[in-house]
């Protein structure tokens, strides 16, 4: 696995342990060995301009996800010989901090339910339904959890 970092959120967090959470999660949802994942952690505007330009809805978000070769758990590339790009989550520390402290559990815990959120969106997941959201929300909980162990 291949997972790269890109903090220019000019915030101070825990990039080692993302990465590590980050590849806990996909090794626990059988993600394929060979998968790149890239995680953007972003400022407030760029977060702005992200969520206006591929969202079409105003202010910052939390997390985005932006999947590429469309990998869900367990499933295994066709070419054995090319690596697989899972996609990129883009964070935003700013609102993971906000959040983090309404929830009281902090900032750095807040970025891991938001990474693990992001790759299970890489992975197909996702919560407009009820039952999709409950689903959703344990196994990144569970996730987490587990990772911190």
């Amino acid at each position: 696995m291949s997972i790269e970092i890109d903090n220019r959120s000019g915030a101070t967090c825990a990039e080692v342990e993302l990465v590590d959470l980050a590849a806990f999660a996909m090794q626990e949802l059988l993600v394929d060995k060979r998968a790149e994942l890239e995680i953007s952690l972003v400022d407030e505007a760029e977060m702005t301009r992200l969520h206006e330009e591929w969202m079409d809805e105003s202010g910052p978000t939390d997390v985005l996800s932006f999947p590429m070769d469309e990998l869900r758990p367990n499933e295994i590339s066709k070419n054995d010989e090319v690596p697989v790009v899972l996609g990129d989550v883009v964070i935003c520390p700013d609102v993971a901090r906000k959040q983090g402290d309404t929830a009281g559990h902090g900032m750095e815990h807040e970025l891991r339910i938001l990474l693990v959120h992001g790759i299970l969106h890489l992975l197909g997941f996702d919560h407009l339904e009820p039952a999709e959201e409950a689903e959703m929300f344990a196994l990144q909980s569970k996730i987490v959890q587990d990772w911190q162990k």
